[in-house]
This record gives structure tokens, sequence and C-alpha cells, in this order.
């Protein structure tokens, strides 16, 4: 029986912010930006852009994980950390204003995990740093060793090993190495770290009704770290058992994950995901270090026991093992001031914090909003209907986004598309409606400000559409946003990876730009097209119950689960175009 959890919080929607605010006063050495509460930057104290001359060290990702990624902010470690909202990516704004902060002549390096948001969000911020003349590199750690491949183009997933790769590179960044060193060394890093968790429970994120997918007496084997369900549900067993079929999972030479044998040197760490007593994690740790030395004839070098990649307050634990060489041992042997590495915190607490200020973009080009017009021309009016009837129909269905996605996914589809239905109403008011090309790009900046894979999806769709419009010769009007729909279309594939039958939110909107170029090119007029292409969305979005996913975290989710649930986003699609659709007739037919 579901319930609601007890949380010791305030708002629900704070808790990522009062958790930045209470991590810098418990800790002297990290700042936060003065864009804070909206930029969620957390970065060492003692360095600025103008004045760092080593390689800066940046990570990052959706909240709920912690100590990871604000906690591994030091010397010697990370220099900045983003936090997205709770299991959300990052925006690419804030990726950037910590880019901005940190990075001096040396550059700076990027450690990715493997999630499309987190790819999109990081990789869009990475190319804009780049074109304003920062020196980046990127590294995407995907450690999982729980699914076997393929899985799509989504991918192994990042897990704890990640904060081992960020040690290997913070170490290697202080010694004073250049970019493609560091770079080097963390991607040798990542690719010889594997995980596997097991879950006892299932994590319940703040203001939310704790799932009860598992029941008493069960465990969840191969999970990742954002609530979705894991590759096996069994009996719950001692954890000797646990440990064991762990380790073989990891080691596996029929996966091939990792390139450990018979008498490599590793290392060891054994996460504690949110609520497991240390006790627990002791005995695992007690219990893999002989399994590895006898079983798989491995030294075990380094032990690393404790909470470092969490999943809010999930029962259960990883187990990560990297292959070790002369140099890993030397880099985390290294020293750090992080707070959350093993070691101890030091330094005199200052009796006040003086805000980071953020520094600007050095972009030539400042982008402003053009401003609503006085009065709306007959297109304004359109888009305006068709805008509030779109973000109005989102809103909704946020309850049955969000149960479709915690089947699916990881339970905040509806929540993140609601806020930006209500972050587009509100920047509405500023929209220049009359120009149709400004006020697409506005949609994207309003819901850039989301985050999290929806966000960067949705503003790719208009970044690519707006520049079609731009660039349109069509007489037409509704060929144009023919054209434009079908631009933004290709923009998310290739820049996402899904395809049409990915069972994604492409399943909804290829069909329907399919439906309306043919309607439109057998000469029906714009508001049939529309109406009936938006019929082809709502068909193609159910279309995807009968999908096995190919892409984002549904990827990880087996064919039985997915079945008879439709794609959230392929939902969230078909919604608001088709309300969109009837909007724009009503106007036609009332004026």
């Amino acid at each position: 029986m579901a319930f609601q959890a007890k949380k010791l919080i305030n708002d629900p929607n704070d808790v990522v912010t009062e958790f930045i605010e209470g991590l810098v006063e418990t800790y002297p050495g990290l700042q936060y930006l003065d864009g804070f509460p909206e930029v969620k930057v957390v970065l060492r104290a003692d360095v600025t852009a103008a004045t760092y001359d080593k390689v800066a060290i940046i990570s990052g990702g959706g909240s709920g994980h912690e100590p990871a990624h604000t906690g591994f902010v030091g010397e010697g470690m990370l220099t900045a950390a983003i936090c997205g909202d709770v299991f959300a990516s990052p925006p690419v704004d804030s990726i950037l204003a910590a880019i901005r902060a940190v990075t001096g002549p040396m550059g700076c390096l990027l450690i990715v995990t493997n999630y499309t948001g987190d790819r999109l969000n990081f990789g869009l911020a990475a190319e804009q740093a780049k074109s304003e003349g920062y020196k980046v590199e990127t590294v995407i750690v995907g450690d999982d060793c729980a699914l076997p491949p393929p899985r799509g183009i989504a991918g192994r997933r990042g897990l704890a090993g990640t904060i081992l790769v960020n040690k290997v590179a913070g170490a290697a960044a202080a010694s004073g190495l250049p970019l493609a060193d560091v770079a080097a060394e963390a991607k040798r890093a990542s690719e010889v770290v594997g995980t596997v968790g097991v879950a006892l429970s299932v994590c319940t994120l703040p203001g939310r009704v704790t799932s009860d997918r598992l029941g008493p007496g069960k465990m969840e084997l191969g999970l990742g770290i954002h609530g979705e369900p894991g590759a096996a549900v069994a009996d719950l067993q001692p954890v000797d058992v646990i440990v064991s079929h762990i380790l073989n999972q990891i080691l596996s030479t029929e996966t091939n994950y990792v390139p450990i044998t018979r008498g490599s040197r590793v290392v060891l760490m054994v996460n504690g995901l949110g609520a497991t007593p240390l006790s627990e994690l002791m005995i695992a740790s007690g219990k893999a270090v002989p399994k590895l030395q006898l079983e798989h004839g491995l030294a075990v070098d380094r032990v690393y026991t404790g909470s470092f990649m969490t999943s809010l307050d999930m029962a259960g634990f990883s187990i990560s093992i990297m292959k070790a060489d002369q140099t890993v041992l030397q880099r985390l042997d290294a020293s750090t001031k992080a707070p959350y590495w093993p070691v101890g915190v030091d330094g005199n607490h200052p009796p006040a914090k003086i805000p980071v200020p953020v520094p600007p973009s050095r972009s030539v080009n400042s982008e402003e909003s053009l401003g609503r017009p006085l009065q709306l021309n007959p297109q304004g009016q359109i888009l305006e209907v068709a805008i509030e009837a779109a973000a109005n129909a989102v809103s909704d269905i946020k309850d049955s986004l969000n149960e479709w996605d915690s089947k699916v996914g990881d339970g905040d589809c509806g929540t993140t598309m609601y806020r930006g239905a209500t972050t587009i109403l509100e920047d509405m008011r500023n929209y220049p409606l009359n120009d149709a090309a400004e006020t697409v790009n506005e949609i994207g900046s309003s819901i850039r400000k989301v985050g999290g894979t929806s966000g960067i999806i949705y503003n790719i769709l208009c970044k690519a559409a707006y520049a079609q419009l731009k660039a349109s010769t069509q007489p037409a009007a509704s060929k144009k946003w023919a054209e434009a729909l079908e631009a933004g279309i290709a923009a998310v594939s290739k820049y996402g990876g899904a395809s049409a039958g990915y069972r994604t939110l492409l399943d909804a909107l290829i069909p329907a730009s399919t439906v309306l170029q043919e309607r439109l090119n057998a000469g029906d007029d714009p508001i049939t097209a529309f109406v009936l292409s938006s019929e082809a969305a709502v068909a193609g979005a159910e279309s995807t119950k009968n999908m096995q996913a190919q892409a984002g975290r549904s990827s990880y989710v087996s064919g039985e689960k997915l079945a008879s649930v439709p794609d959230p986003g392929a939902m969230a699609v078909a919604s608001w175009y088709t309300a969109a659709a009837l909007a724009v007739k009503d106007k036609y037919q009332s004026s």
C-alpha cells in the first residue's frame, strides 16, 4: 500500500537550494555563485577563473545523490559541481556559469554521468563555452555492469564509479598536467571501473508518495540511482550471497565490461544508497575483500566504504571495482580537501559568506527578449491562444504523466512538464507574439530553465525550428511551420540519438510532422491539416505502448513492465499538440 513518506524538509521545491545553503555553511572551503538559487553551482572558494593556473575539473547532475557531486568539490578533486533539481539534469546556463567561474587558461574537464539529459546539457554547454574561447574536454562515465548489452543508444548508466574517476582526474589536474593528459587519465579510469547495485526499498522523491513496487522480503538487483526498476527482483538473501552475485556480475567474462582478470590489482568501493547503516556497508566490504582475493584471484589495494553516490532514502548498496596500477593508486592517495572524500575537514569558519560574482559571458551578442507588442496582429493572436492551450493541456495531465513515468522511468515527467508549462505561461507576457520565429526562440529559452532531459530536448527543438523559420523562403506561413517542425525533429534526433520507434516523444512528433506535410502538399487548408496531424500525434503516442524502449531511462526497464504503458514524453506531445490545433481551429471558426 502506497503512503506519504515522512521527510524533514520545508517546501519540497526548495530541497536542493536549502541543502546547498547548509553545505557551504558546514564546509568553509566551498562557496556558491551569486546567481543562486537559480544557478545552483558549488565551487571551491579559493578559485577564480582569473587566477586559476590548473585544469578545472567540473562534474554534476541531478540532485538526490548526495554527497555526489557537491561533497567532492575541493582542492585535489572537483573544482565545481552543478546541481540539477532532484533526479533532473542541470540546465545549460548553470553549467556555463560553472565553466566561466573556474576555468582559466589551462581549460576544464567535464566529467559527465552517462544519462541522456546530462550528455545533452553538458554537451551544449561545452560547445557554447568553446565558442567563447574556453578550452573544454569531456569524459562520459558509464560504469553500470548490471544490464547485458545491447541497451539501445542509451548505453551503460553512470553510477558510483564516477566518484573514483573524479578523484583520479582531480589529482591529475592538481599535479599540474595539461588538459589533454588530465582528460586521458580520466578516460582511462572510466574504462576500467564497473558497478552493480542492490536495493531493499524504493526511494521517495520529496513531497511524493512512496512506491510499493518492492514487496516485503524482496530485493532488486541491478538498479539505477533514480528509482527506476532494477534488472531483476529476487527474494532477500544473506549479504554473502548478494556480494558474490554482484562480484560475478561485474567481473563476468561474457560481458567483458571491465578489463579485470586474475592477477589484476583492484580498488573496491562499497557505496551506500542513502538509508543503509554503516554497519551493513562494513559487513559487505568485509565479505567482498576475501571473495575478490580467494575466488577471483585479485589483489585488493584500496577499500573505500561509505556513502558516495546515493539515491535519496533508498536502502541498499552498490559495489564498484576499478582496475588499479601505480598511477591510479597515486591519484587516489593524493591529498584532497574535498569534504566527503575519506579525509578530515580543516579550515576556520568565516563569520559570513560573500557570494562569488557570476562572470559575464564572453559572447559579444547579448540575447534579450524583444518584448510583447502593444497590439497583436492576427498571427500574434493565433500564437497566443495556441501557446496558452498547449501549456494548460500539459498542466492538466501532470498526474497522469507522473503515474506513467513512475512505471517506466523515474516518475517526474509530469512535474517537469508542468514546471515548463507554468514557466511558459509566466514568460508569455514578454513574448514578441507578432514575430513567429522570435516567439519560438523565446519558448525555447523559457523551457530551458526547467532543466532535465525534457528541458534540453524542447530547447533544441525550438532552437532548430527558430533557425528554420528565420531562413525559410516559403511564401505560405503553414509550410514555413511544417518545415520548422521537421527541422526541430531532425535536431532532436541528431543530438539525442533517437528516431521513430525508439519509444520517445519523437514517436508522436514524427507522425504529426509527416501528416502535416502530406495534407498541405495535397492542398488541404492549414487548419484541417493541423487537426489531422494532431490525430496522428495521438495515434503515435498510443503506439508506444507496444514498443521496447531504445533510448532514455525506459531502456533499462524490461519489456514486460513497459507493456500497456505509453511513453510519458510522447503523451505530453500528443496533449499539447492537440490542444494547440483545436485552439487554432476554434479561433478561426469564431473570427
